[in-house]
């Protein structure tokens, strides 16, 4: 049984289902962003006094998570997709999905959790993420993979995720991200 992938041109519910070949097809003609909310990690939030750099004192992903993250790595390996830069959040779990799914993560405070941050600082990394983006979209037949948190997807993006959900970014009007649409890897 083959599987399918969600993916939509608005985000209008419900969301229409398309062949896994779209999909491919619209990051293989590139200049797009994948961003994925990292995939399952239980609870809300981290604990208090959690410290990026230590996995011990954050919320991780499960097994379930493991396995999601492995999933969609597999999905874009079996089209012979590869995406030209992954980047993550530096929290543990986005760190661990970008590698599960990509074998690789360049860890990018940009895409840290706004949760953590200074509206100073949230406004600089969504800035940056905007800039990002921008030169992303000017690489045809290359895309890149960020994985990142659902606040930081909302800020960006204007829409909430599923954890494992991808969205396909490309700049719109004033900077902001264009949803192109979206990626569920079941």
């Amino acid at each position: 049984m083959q599987r399918r992938t969600l993916i939509a041109a608005s985000l209008a519910w419900p969301i229409p289902t398309l062949a896994d070949d779209d999909a491919a097809a619209l990051l293989r003609r590139g200049g797009i962003v994948v961003a994925f909310r990292h995939a399952l990690a239980p609870g809300t939030f981290d604990p208090p006094g959690f410290r990026v750099g230590d996995c011990s004192t954050q919320r991780n992903l499960s097994d379930e998570g493991r396995a999601q993250a492995r999933r969609i790595g597999d999905w874009f390996r079996t089209r012979g997709l590869q995406p030209a830069r992954v980047r993550s959040s530096p929290w543990c779990r986005c760190v661990d999905t970008a590698q599960l799914a990509f074998g690789s993560a360049e860890p990018w405070p940009a895409l840290g959790s706004p949760r953590a941050g200074t509206e100073e600082t949230n406004a600089r990394s969504l800035a940056a993420l905007r800039a990002g983006l921008a030169a992303a979209a000017r690489t045809p037949g290359r895309f890149e993979a960020w994985v990142t948190h659902m606040f930081v997807l909302s800020d960006l993006a204007g829409t909430g995720t599923a954890a494992g959900e991808g969205l396909l970014l490309a700049p719109g009007p004033e900077g902001r991200a264009t949803v192109r649409g979206r990626i569920v890897v079941a």
